[in-house]
């Protein structure tokens, strides 16, 4: 993997589907991994077996429901849709996000202050 990609911590990719099914609406597996990698800045890949694992995740915590369709290529896919139970969750894991990278970025900062004295 080239130094310019980046692994997500764990949980995170949850986090990013919720957001992107309530940003986007009902999606298939495929278009919610390239919107997430387009949003992303190309940064984070998304293979099937990484999306699909979340996906199914997420359906068994019932934080989103599915349901077969057409994709627009005319392929029988399968189509995501965030819940009341996901947008709570949702919710309360970004809350939690941004006290958690708020910690980080107080230590590292606190960290590169030390080093420089």
């Amino acid at each position: 993997m080239s130094k310019d990609k980046i692994d997500l911590l764990q949980g995170t990719l949850d986090l990013l589907v919720l957001q992107t099914l309530t940003c986007m609406g009902p999606m298939h597996g495929y278009g919610i991994a390239r919107r997430i990698e387009q949003v992303g800045g190309d940064v984070l890949i998304l293979n099937q077996g990484t999306i699909y694992a979340a996906l199914v995740r997420l359906q068994q915590g019932k934080m989103i429901s599915a349901e077969w369709g057409t994709s627009e290529n005319n392929r029988k896919a399968k189509f995501y849709e965030i819940t009341a139970r996901g947008r709570k969750r949702l919710v309360e894991e970004t809350e939690n996000w941004q006290r958690v990278s708020g910690v980080v970025h107080r230590i590292l900062d606190a960290a590169a202050g030390e080093a420089a004295t």
